[in-house]
């Protein structure tokens, strides 16, 4: 069986209708972007510099799209097994903890990142 190739247009259409879907089912999408805007205005009243705005923006789209990976991971889940599955149950759990050490770990280069230029702006360092 032959299947059609989809173009470039139809790609990014697609993704952008995936992100559509996670932004509208999943919650903790909601959450994350909270922080990232909180994170974007801290910076862009400390006016920081563009390797700093760089480091913050890389772990901003990695914790976005480890969630995005988890909300996938969860749909399919929905998809191949309505009933309790251990092994479903365990990947679920896995997905999870992949966001959480993503997150925590952006949440210590946002510390790293914004605390010195927090500091120098509050006349403590």
């Amino acid at each position: 069986m032959t299947s059609k190739r989809r173009t470039w247009l139809r790609k990014f259409s697609d993704a952008f209708r995936g992100t559509w879907v996670a932004f509208r089912d999943n919650s903790s999408f909601w959450v994350h972007v909270s922080c990232a805007l909180g994170v974007t205005a801290a910076a862009w009243g400390l006016q920081l510099s563009p390797l700093r705005w760089a480091i913050l923006l890389l772990c901003i789209a990695l914790v976005m799209g480890i969630e995005a990976l988890n909300t996938a991971l969860e749909e399919m889940a929905k998809a191949v097994d309505k009933q309790f599955n251990p092994h479903v149950r365990d990947a679920l759990d896995i997905g999870s903890a992949a966001v959480l050490i993503v997150a925590l770990g952006a949440a210590i280069v946002g510390g790293i990142v914004l605390l010195p230029p927090l500091l120098t702006a509050l006349g403590c360092w």
